[in-house]
């Protein structure tokens, strides 16, 4: 025992007087009487934090350790109930985070907990509010930093995501190969009519041709029926497709009969498939 002590920085000092309290004395020099009053113990202002892991079961029956952090400081005006009221404050917020979680847990399942997380917060903080102010400390924060399920179940879940998302990613492509797929007919169909168009009005525009040449060659020439010209026209068209498929060596088309002396044969054959059948 000396004449005074030092209280150090954010810490409030105990004064007990023959071992009875007597004050608390803030940060800075303590007079003291010797053999009287002594400096007999320290409550610290910092703010402290205490990690609880607590294993507990939910509703359907799977094993988790959740992980629950508990932000808490002495209140400086109750330093006699937090130094002589408590012999441990750990200790006591300890159990009282037992207590909670083991009372939320198990009335969710394991996705629930999950999702109401902050919920189960909300309550310890409020629990440990309402008992450990009596007690000189002011609960600052309580946190649900982690929940780990038994690493069977962990794999279990991540193998049903994956699974899931396998089947999205299966539906999404085969949708896609679906468009694919109709948009492709649609082009084909309408690349089909475009053809279709183009091909009639090529035939279109030949017959127009053929008919004007007739009706000319016709008119100016006396003598020639539209029939003649017509063989002369088809005749002049044999020969002009000849000549185009001589043009290139990779022609592999035959006409048959192709020697001269089957022209007329040929052009008679053309009339008569142009002429309508007789009822």
């Amino acid at each position: 025992m000396g004449c005074c002590a030092i209280v150090p920085e954010a810490h409030i000092g105990v004064v007990e007087r023959f071992g009875k309290f007597d004050r608390t004395e803030h940060p800075g020099c303590v007079c003291l009487i010797p053999c009287v009053t002594d400096v007999t113990g320290m409550v610290p202002l910092n703010v402290r934090q205490l990690n609880v892991r607590v294993e507990t079961k939910t509703s359907d029956n799977v094993f988790i350790i959740m992980e629950v952090s508990v932000q808490y400081e002495a209140i400086p005006d109750k330093a006699y109930d937090a130094f002589y009221r408590l012999t441990s404050p750990a200790g006591q917020i300890n159990s009282y985070v037992y207590d909670v979680v083991r009372s939320s847990a198990p009335t969710m399942a394991l996705d629930e907990v999950f999702e109401e997380k902050q919920k189960i917060a909300v309550d310890i903080k409020n629990q440990l509010i309402d008992a450990m102010t009596e007690f000189g400390f002011r609960i600052l924060d309580a946190l649900v930093v982690d929940i780990e399920p038994d690493y069977t179940v962990k794999d279990a879940m991540n193998e049903q995501n994956a699974s899931r998302r396998m089947r999205i990613a299966a539906q999404e492509k085969a949708e896609a190969e679906k468009i694919m797929l109709v948009k492709n007919a649609e082009a084909e169909a309408e690349s089909k009519f475009l053809a279709g168009q183009g091909i009639a009005r090529q035939r279109q525009a030949i017959i127009e041709g053929l008919k004007t040449s007739v009706e000319s060659f016709t008119e100016s020439t006396q003598g020639i029926s539209s029939k003649d010209v017509m063989e002369l026209l088809l005749i002049t068209q044999h020969f002009d497709t000849v000549k185009d498929l001589a043009s290139t060596s990779k022609s592999q088309t035959i006409f048959i009969p192709h020697n001269p002396g089957a022209v007329g044969e040929i052009a008679q054959e053309i009339m008569s498939s142009l002429k309508p059948p007789k009822e």
